[in-house]
């Protein structure tokens, strides 16, 4: 059993390691991409209340248990959401899918839920990054979000039994790395498809920054009102600065927890340094090309729309990222990367379930020559 000593982020000075933009970085060198690479094909069980598989046009049923996510198209993904309308860093490992079209069993995000999508396809992952309204699929209004990955807690996953396939090679496969932020307002979900000795999917689909929010984690553009498919550069591995000389840093959110161990043992857990700044943006911000746009995204099921959501007055608030609020931060780092500092949260647990941190600032470690050997799992 996990004990929360609760979340209190620590604002630091942000002008170590700003961002730089995709014209004035050099292309992250990663290899040859290897889809049977350790790490890319899902070893984890399937949960119970999932499908074996998964397929389009199943039964419409808005109080659907299922967890397997799909991440396919612009127009057909999925993203892991509350049951009930609830603060999502209270409730990651009990979340449930919710997708764009009737999948996988899962419930229907309503029309009108969403009001930007781009997805992108990489070499090394498919991601899809989306703005809108989703106090219609249960965030509570203003809430600014939680992280769902495969291991969480337990490492059974977070939530746990959920799973997330891809058919972007052309058939439908279950993949072991995946990370899902969401916000009231944002939502991010990337899915490493194929790893390699420099860029393990460990590493690409690293998750646990997510005090740091969608823009820093997986960046890529989120213009609102823009609905649009592409061909991307690999980013950075999350939290990876290159130094030059062979040397790289590697950002690491500073927290600290007490759990309980089953005897009744209290531990303190550690994570980073708590001496080091924390950096204003993602090292780089990938090109894209080849773009195709598309007017909207809609499923016409009339039977779903909620009865209310969040007012436009809250949804006017949706470009600051700033303030407090409880869970993990999911749009934070849009506003980071300009003001120079990271955003705030209090309560409810970061990352995997239950180790909620009560400091978050910036830790660099320094290595020579490559990707930092071991990546924390939560």
């Amino acid at each position: 059993m996990l004990a929360s000593t609760g979340l209190a982020a620590l604002a630091v000075a942000g002008s170590f390691f700003s961002g730089a933009s995709a014209q004035n970085v050099p292309k992250f060198q990663y290899g040859t991409p290897n889809a049977n690479a350790p790490g890319v094909v899902g070893a984890n069980s399937n949960g119970p209340t999932n499908p074996k598989q998964p397929s389009l046009n199943t039964p419409i049923n808005q109080t659907s248990e299922a967890r397997l996510a799909s991440i396919n198209a612009v127009d057909d993904w999925c993203t892991f959401g509350p049951r009930e309308q609830q603060v999502i860093g209270d409730v990651e490992a009990e979340t449930v899918a919710y997708c764009t079209k009737p999948r996988n069993n899962a419930r229907v995000i309503p029309d009108g839920t969403v009001t930007s999508v781009h997805f992108i396809k990489t070499p090394l992952y498919v991601q899809v990054m989306a703005n809108g309204d989703f106090t219609k699929i249960n965030l509570v209004p203003g809430d600014y979000g939680g992280e769902l990955d495969p291991h969480g807690a337990t490492n059974k996953g977070n939530p746990v039994g959920g799973n997330v396939t891809s058919n972007i090679s052309g058939k439908d496969v279950f993949y072991e790395e995946w990370m899902n932020y969401i916000s009231y307002n944002q939502m991010c979900f990337r899915v490493c498809i194929a790893g390699t000795d420099q860029a393990p999917t460990s590493a690409v689909c690293q998750h646990t920054l997510d005090e740091m929010g969608c823009q820093f984690v997986m960046p890529g553009s989120y213009t609102d009102n823009v609905f649009e498919t592409c061909d991307a550069d690999v980013a950075y591995p999350p939290g990876l600065y290159p130094q030059g000389g062979g040397y790289t840093s590697t950002f690491q959110q500073y927290y600290s927890s007490v759990y309980t161990d089953p005897n009744g043992g209290l531990h303190t857990f550690v994570n980073g340094s708590p001496d080091q700044a924390t950096p204003t943006a993602a090292y780089s911000l990938p090109a894209s090309s080849s773009c195709s746009s598309a007017s909207s995204i809609s499923n016409g099921i009339a039977s779903i729309q909620p009865t209310s959501s969040m007012s436009s007055s809250s949804m006017a608030t949706s470009a600051s990222g700033s303030g407090s609020s409880r869970g993990s931060s999911s749009t934070g780092a849009a506003n980071a990367a300009a003001s120079g500092s990271s955003s705030s949260s209090s309560g409810g647990s970061s990352g995997a379930a239950s180790l909620a941190p009560n400091m978050v600032v910036g830790s660099f470690v320094a290595v020579v020559g490559g990707l930092v050997g071991a990546v924390v799992m939560l």
